[in-house]
């Protein structure tokens, strides 16, 4: 029972927290859709294909393995900081030295400037304090709430007014970077002082399990922004800029219950994994309410998308329209598939949402070409919810060993 009361205050604390964080990130960008471009927001979009593929290809799964690990997380703390700062240098000199290639490719000449940006934001990044992990290992929510909704907080009204200030999409970025030297300054200041120390064994284990997160990763990227490759590459920045705020609007109710969802009952979980028959009724009880609740945020999506982007976005993103009732569809798919990441992580079958990312990939890369090509963005969005449909089968294969005690 204690941990069934744990749950749903964590539940409540991070379902508070993802509903403000929501609230900011559909503030922010329905002032600047007001004030930016679509082809704007597209040349950002691609600073953020850049930063986020680097991130996932570094992911060492740090904070995946210190919430797994019954030992004291301190234990690792001041290597885990010392990777951490390695990783960011590595990101940060990997994006400068290949930002002149990836303006080439995209033909958008204007990104290089946010590139130059988005590394020192990665630069910055790698400083965190690694102890910021202890509150969700540690269930405490509540302080969590007030950590994470503060730095969004920040990075969402310093994008607004720069925004303003500038009307340039550099501003969203900006903000990205002042947001993370707040994060390194305040985890300094609440969490205990890591130093920089390199012990090979300790770094060795996290990365040989942290290998599946890596992998996991870099699959759940490409199935997340193949799209946006596409889009990017073919049809052009303005293009981009609409998919990618369809996109976010399609998916931001539908993916924010399920990482709450995820975030809480991943620990939790972790707890109560020796007893299959307990945890097949928590996963069972989680399973069924995260699909309560985003069947009917997709509906009023696919329903109501003309007024909700006249809205949220204004007039100029009308063309978002078509996409958008298509990605509602897949948003409902993908917190299905996703529901299921947490219990995975929990019993160390990193392995199995890798895998669930790949056959995603694999879905969506047969069908892209032939329906951009055909149906423009909108055919981007149809083939999201091919990938989702393919990664399907390994996770409810899986799903049905695990609780039959089958070897998996």
């Amino acid at each position: 029972m204690g941990y069934f009361k744990d749950t749903l205050k964590g539940i409540g604390y991070m379902g508070g927290l993802q509903a403000f964080m929501v609230g900011i990130a559909v503030l922010k960008v329905a002032v600047l859709a007001r004030i930016l471009t679509p082809a704007q927001f597209g040349v950002y979009g691609i600073a953020l294909l850049v930063l986020g593929f680097l991130e996932v290809l570094t992911e060492t799964g740090i904070n995946v393995f210190l919430i797994q690990e019954k030992d004291d997380t301190e234990l690792y703390l001041n290597s885990a900081w010392a990777v951490s700062i390695f990783r960011g240098f590595l990101i940060a000199a990997t994006i400068l030295i290949t930002a002149p290639f990836v303006v080439s490719f995209f033909k958008m000449p204007q990104a290089l400037f946010l590139l130059w940006i988005v590394a020192g934001v990665a630069l910055v990044r790698g400083f965190i304090n690694p102890m910021e992990v202890s509150f969700q290992k540690n269930l405490q929510f509540a302080k969590e709430f007030g950590f994470k909704g503060s730095l969004y907080f920040i990075d969402a009204a310093f994008a607004v007014i720069l925004g303003f200030l500038t009307k340039s999409e550099s501003s969203m970025v900006f903000s990205m970077l002042l947001a993370a030297i707040v994060e390194v300054v305040v985890s300094f200041l609440i969490f205990k002082r890591p130093t920089i120390e390199f012990d090979w064994q300790k770094v060795k284990r996290v990365i040989n399990r942290g290998k599946w997160i890596t992998g996991a990763g870099t699959f759940s990227y490409f199935f997340q922004n193949i799209d946006n490759i596409v889009v990017g590459r073919i049809l052009g920045a303005s293009s981009l800029g609409l998919y990618q705020q369809a996109y976010r609007i399609s998916t931001l109710p539908v993916s924010q219950v399920g990482e709450v969802f995820n975030k809480v009952t991943f620990p939790v979980y972790v707890q109560i994994g020796n007893d299959r028959e307990r945890l097949k009724r928590a996963f069972t009880k989680t399973f069924i309410t995260i699909i309560g609740l985003s069947l009917p945020f997709g509906i009023i999506l696919l329903l109501f998308a003309r007024p909700l982007i006249l809205i949220f976005l204004g007039a100029g993103w009308l063309d978002a329209e078509p996409v958008l009732k298509v990605l509602a569809i897949f948003g409902i798919f993908k917190a299905i598939v996703n529901s299921s990441y947490g219990l995975f992580l929990s019993l160390k079958r990193q392995d199995i949402v890798m895998y669930s990312e790949l056959f995603g990939i694999i879905g969506i890369s047969i069908a892209i070409l032939p329906l951009v090509y055909k149906y423009g963005i909108v055919g981007v969005g149809y083939s999201t919810i091919v990938g989702a449909f393919a990664s399907m089968p390994v996770i409810f294969i899986n799903l049905k060993r695990i609780f039959n005690d089958e070897k998996v």
